[in-house]
């Protein structure tokens, strides 16, 4: 990193580049390499959530609510609770919430199974469907306004990379909570 770099909008000057060389000034002997990733990512996962949320605020939608009913949209059939606690990274008693109010605002129906009453089936209404196909476009659009700031070239290469930490993150942290 280039900590030295006082000015412009470079890679010295970000808020996380400000806290390694506060922690620098502190520890000069420590390792604060991977704090210039993972601080990154956090802070750049959160300002887009802010921001990207508005479309959701306007909807009367929380992030959480959203993925949910995304969730159901983008696999295009049911799902049971525990797979949509799955598909969102979600805890079953958040599921379970989040559900419950979905259902009342009438944008998520629940149908028993047939065999086992205790499990609930659960799909988009054509109010949830039609919410979520209104919202996705003016997602997707704030998402390309913000990645515009760097080329097609350099979003792949982004891209890519995140996707192999992932992987192997999801791997290795999976085998952790097992």
């Amino acid at each position: 990193m280039t900590a030295q770099n006082s000015g412009g909008s470079g890679p010295g000057t970000d808020t996380v580049a400000a806290v390694v060389r506060q922690w620098q000034a502190v520890h000069p002997g420590l390792d604060t390499a991977p704090m210039e990733i993972i601080g990154r990512v956090n802070r750049c996962a959160a300002l887009l959530q802010q921001a990207e949320d508005a479309p959701l605020r306007r909807a009367g939608l929380s992030r959480p609510e959203f993925d949910l009913l995304g969730a159901l949209r983008r696999t295009g059939h049911e799902l049971t609770p525990g797979e949509l606690a799955r598909e969102t990274f979600s805890s079953g008693a958040a599921v379970t919430k989040r559900v419950k109010q979905l259902t009342e605002r009438g944008l998520v129906e629940r149908r028993a199974d047939s065999r086992d009453r205790r499990v609930a089936h659960l799909r988009l209404t054509d109010a949830g469907r039609d919410l979520v196909d209104g919202i996705l476009p003016e997602q997707l659009a704030y998402e390309t306004a913000v990645l515009s700031v760097l080329d097609g070239g350099r979003q792949a290469e982004l891209a890519s990379l995140l996707g192999e930490l992932l992987t192997r993150l999801e791997g290795r942290l999976g085998a952790l909570r097992t």
